[in-house]
């Protein structure tokens, strides 16, 4: 008859076969949607910290409303991070955390510019790419996610672009305006949505409830 002992023992090891085999299944279903996964967790990571590095210049420049800007950004950012790796988990994956990035910092000037840059290049080419490739494998939770992303980073264009045209020489002229006018931003903890003034219902990119939404705390 098994004791207590041996049956524990047995209980694990099917646990870990059961685990292992999660593994290896997910491997084989999904390999670019892995990689894809890792790698979108690996360039929202970096974004959440080059925003937040843009903010702290921004202060440093007497820039507090742009500053604010780039905290929103990265907590958007963060959000579709916590997705991607959330993910990550589920498909039994085990996660690689990305080296410390190397963050270029500049001017607010100069950051504004890489950041509608950046921001372009991942709308235009980088998530429609991404999403093509694990669409061919049919994982339905992480198109959705990475979709959000793209939506969201959509928004963020959207909210660059205000001061996009502000980056020559009428940039001073068009920060003072800017400073003058502060706004408040809002972020849907589902899926990043980033905004400033709340919907009436739902979140127009995951449709969760506008309950979801946060504001943006300024930072000082």
């Amino acid at each position: 008859m098994l004791t207590k002992a041996i049956k524990f023992q047995i209980f694990v090891l099917i646990l870990i076969v059961f685990v292992q085999a999660s593994f290896v299944d997910a491997q084989i279903k999904y390999p670019e949607t892995i990689n894809v996964l890792q790698t979108v967790y690996n360039d929202e990571i970096q974004a959440h910290l080059t925003y937040l590095a843009y903010a702290q210049k921004a202060i440093s420049e007497n820039y507090p409303n742009i500053a604010h800007l780039f905290v929103s950004l990265a907590t958007s950012e963060s959000i579709h991070a916590r997705n991607f790796k959330q993910h990550l988990i589920d498909l039994k994956v085990e996660l690689k955390e990305p080296p410390k990035p190397e963050i270029k910092v500049s001017t607010t000037k100069e950051n504004l510019k890489n950041a509608t840059q950046t921001e372009l290049q991942e709308i235009d080419h980088g998530y429609p790419q991404l999403i093509e490739k694990v669409r061919s494998e049919g994982h339905e939770a992480a198109i959705r996610y990475i979709t959000y992303a793209w939506e969201s980073e959509k928004q963020h264009r959207e909210l660059i672009k205000k001061i996009k045209s502000g980056t020559g020489i009428l940039f001073k002229m068009l920060s003072r305006i800017i400073e003058k006018t502060p706004n408040r931003y809002f972020v849907c903890q589902e899926c990043g949505s980033t905004i400033t003034e709340l919907p009436k219902d739902v979140c127009p990119i995951c449709k969760s409830s506008v309950s979801q939404y946060k504001e943006v705390e300024r930072i000082k």
